[in-house]
């Protein structure tokens, strides 16, 4: 079982872009399905992105579609979120989740393993 430490969050202004990254331990990275998820104070986790294990197919919501792009690299273990033209509404803790022999998907249920989770904030 895979263990996952985010990291690249902070504190930017409205407009420029971010990387988080999502390391994973272990030795089976490449057998799990990984997704992005945020949660504003006050409001429900959201799905922001998913990548299946291959990386062949990857999923957006439309609120981040055309800002956002995940990627990963099982050489390194690690899935990337990188998030251009940042809006104020972005601002939230970031997780990556893993699903094991999942295709991707946007169902925060389907993924057993999470991060601690990485703060973004982006100010106006």
């Amino acid at each position: 079982q895979v263990q996952l430490v985010e990291s690249g969050g902070g504190l930017v202004q409205a407009g420029v872009s971010l990387r988080l990254s999502c390391a994973a331990s272990g030795r089976t990275f490449s057998t799990y399905a990984m997704g992005w998820f945020r949660q504003a104070p006050g409001k429900e986790r959201e799905f922001v992105a998913a990548i299946s294990r291959s990386g062949g197919n990857i999923y957006y919501p439309d609120s981040v579609k055309g800002r956002f792009t995940i990627s990963r690299d099982n050489a390194k273990n690690t899935v990337y979120l990188q998030m251009d033209s940042l809006k104020p509404e972005d601002t939230a803790v970031y997780y990556c989740a893993a699903d094991q022999w999942g295709a991707g998907s946007s169902r925060g249920k389907q993924y057993d393993i999470w991060g601690q989770g990485t703060q973004v904030t982006v100010s106006s």
